[in-house]
């Protein structure tokens, strides 16, 4: 049996053109210039961010981070998918 996660592994996520961020602290502050909402990201959701400045499949999202955080792309995988669908819920990433 598949989860929901799973089966988005291999879909291109790229980012929606519409947001504007902005690095302050710690923090990486995002705004829809459409819909006018904003988001905090926190220091590892904005390297996620940052690696999404050019369209990546979630399994090679995962795998860059795996390396960089010394995790394996599974726990990867785990802990940035849930991320990843709160980002295409309010619009700043799409999955294709």
């Amino acid at each position: 049996m598949t989860t929901r996660h799973e089966d988005r592994s291999g879909r291109r996520l790229r980012r929606a053109g519409d947001w504007l961020s902005a690095t302050i602290g710690d923090e990486l502050v995002m705004m829809s210039t459409e819909s006018g909402l904003y988001l905090g990201l926190s220091e590892t959701g904005s390297r996620i961010w940052e690696l999404l400045e050019a369209p990546l499949s979630l399994d090679m999202l995962c795998e860059k981070l795996s390396v960089e955080y010394d995790v394996t792309p599974g726990q990867a995988r785990q802990d940035v998918a849930e991320f990843i669908d709160e980002l295409v819920r309010h619009g700043a990433l799409i999955a294709q």
